[in-house]
């Protein structure tokens, strides 16, 4: 895909706390390398990837290919740059929420990111993927897998266990999270919530998207 050739521009976000590995999570994910000798983000950093998007119809055969851009915005977690990482929650359409699992306190604070999305994203409930990262280091584990999905079940959010270091489930992380934000846009009539410029001229217009609808069945889960 050439520069400006592709359907929607979609922003992710990853969160957590500082030191969980979102800038090696992303650039694992953009890039397929790994480098440990990532220092702290300040502010704010964004990578970027294309892919194509295939929905699946009710019988399960895919749909025609959408063109992805995705913007991956990677935010400082050092409570000195909360205001700054806030600032941009409305813009994205998704979120990677990060925790190390050999750091039992940044399991405990998903808790408070997850509060700080609902305040400050585009909805109450919107679309989040719960990522303990870190999977490689077994040996240093401080949050079992059972204590991270029952919290994942009580917010209602996909969880995986990734390693940025192998790739371990960071592909797949992200495809769900961009399958959850395109069936989003696939079934809300109310169109207010997508962000300007997600959906470019030469892609499909945002009525495109829900032609077929029934508008009942299509209310945004907002």
């Amino acid at each position: 895909m050439s520069d400006g050739d592709y359907d929607y521009l979609i922003k992710f976000l990853a969160l957590g706390d500082s030191g969980v590995g979102k800038t090696s999570f992303l650039y694992q994910y953009t890039d397929g390398k790994f480098n440990s000798k990532f220092i702290t983000t300040v502010g704010i950093d964004f990578r970027e990837k294309r892919v194509v998007y295939k929905s699946s119809g009710p019988d399960g055969t895919a749909g025609r290919g959408q063109r992805i851009h995705l913007q991956l915005w990677d935010t400082a977690g050092q409570e000195r740059f909360r205001s700054l990482t806030t600032a941009f929650f409305r813009d994205a359409m998704g979120f990677l929420l990060l925790f190390d699992l050999t750091n039992e306190q940044s399991f405990l604070n998903v808790r408070n990111w997850m509060s700080q999305l609902q305040m400050h994203a585009y909805c109450e409930n919107p679309d989040i993927v719960l990522c303990g990262n870190k999977s490689d280091l077994e040996d240093q584990r401080a949050v079992s897998e059972d204590e991270a999905r029952e919290l994942a079940e009580k917010y209602g959010i996909p969880y995986f266990e990734t390693s940025a270091a192998s790739a371990d489930n960071v592909g797949k992380a992200v495809d769900v999270l961009l399958d959850l934000i395109m069936k989003r846009m696939e079934r809300c009539v109310d169109k207010s919530w997508i962000p300007d410029g997600t959906v470019r001229s030469n892609g499909h217009s945002t009525t495109d998207i829900t032609e077929s609808q029934d508008p009942e069945k299509g209310k945004c889960a907002c």
